[in-house]
């Protein structure tokens, strides 16, 4: 599966310094963030998924 995101500017910087800190490209720290996230129980998944959800509510409404 492709997934594409968009970043500001700044979530993109931040996103770089942390890759170049830990010397992984930033695709795979994204791809590690994302197995982390998924990993955990499924309690703490789905309150991050919900406050996700709900904090791009507009958004994702502009994207559709």
């Amino acid at each position: 599966m492709t997934l594409n995101l968009e970043l500001d500017e700044q979530q993109t910087q931040r996103l770089q310094e942390a890759a170049r800190r830990l010397n992984v490209s930033v695709h795979d720290l994204a791809k590690a963030a994302i197995n982390d996230l998924i990993a955990k129980p499924g309690n703490d998944f789905e309150q991050a998924a919900t406050r996700v959800l709900k904090k791009n509510a507009e958004l994702y409404k502009r994207l559709a």
